[in-house]
């Protein structure tokens, strides 16, 4: 593959998870100013740096006090967080219509192994890769890892099941929206020649 097309790709696949931040602040929006979704400061706080159309996606994050336990480190829950969202993510580049579209589904179980103690006040490394995806099944893992790489944190493997989009949810729209329906238009009409 071309460096050229291999960076369209890269492109392409960041839109696609981009599209699900964008679509679930919209979202978020339309709540009651007082309503705070449990997964809020996640999605405000993950920050893109990869992804690929094979289903996999790369994140920072920086481990605010809103994640810590009295221990003063991250807190198991807050990971189990963190990890739902960076995983199910990783969908979105392999997404197709009613397979994997926004949200990716529900979890089934979210199995993580913590292996260190996450400090509050460091920056993350959060990488998520689909392994497995069928019409209704689909298998991430990812691990949490220090920048350079060289400590680990704690590792998940996330079993979604597929469920439609709900309706209001698709009424909101993206600019992704356009790609993705032009796309899969354009193969569903040259799979019919």
């Amino acid at each position: 593959m071309s460096d050229t097309k291999a960076e369209a790709d890269r492109q392409k696949a960041i839109r696609a998870v981009e599209a699900m931040f964008e679509r679930y602040r919209k979202l978020a929006d339309l709540r009651p100013h007082d309503h705070i979704d449990f997964d809020r400061e996640v999605m405000n706080n993950l920050k893109i740096i990869d992804a690929g159309l094979d289903g996999s996606v790369s994140y920072e994050l920086f481990m605010s006090p809103s994640f810590s336990n009295l221990n003063d480190v991250m807190h198991g829950g807050a990971a189990a967080v963190i990890f739902d969202m960076a995983t199910t993510t990783a969908l979105c580049p392999i997404a197709r219509p009613a397979s994997w579209e926004f949200m990716g589904g529900v979890t089934r179980t979210l199995n993580i192994s913590y292996l260190k103690a996450v400090p509050i006040g460091i920056t993350v490394l959060i990488r998520s890769k689909v392994v497995g995806v069928g019409k209704q099944m689909a298998m991430i893992r990812g691990k949490m890892t220090s920048l350079n790489e060289k400590v680990v944190y704690c590792t998940v493997e996330h079993h979604k099941v597929n469920t439609p989009v709900l309706e209001k949810h698709r009424e909101v729209r993206v600019k992704w929206d356009d790609e993705f329906e032009r796309d899969w238009l354009g193969k569903e009409a040259k799979a019919k020649i």
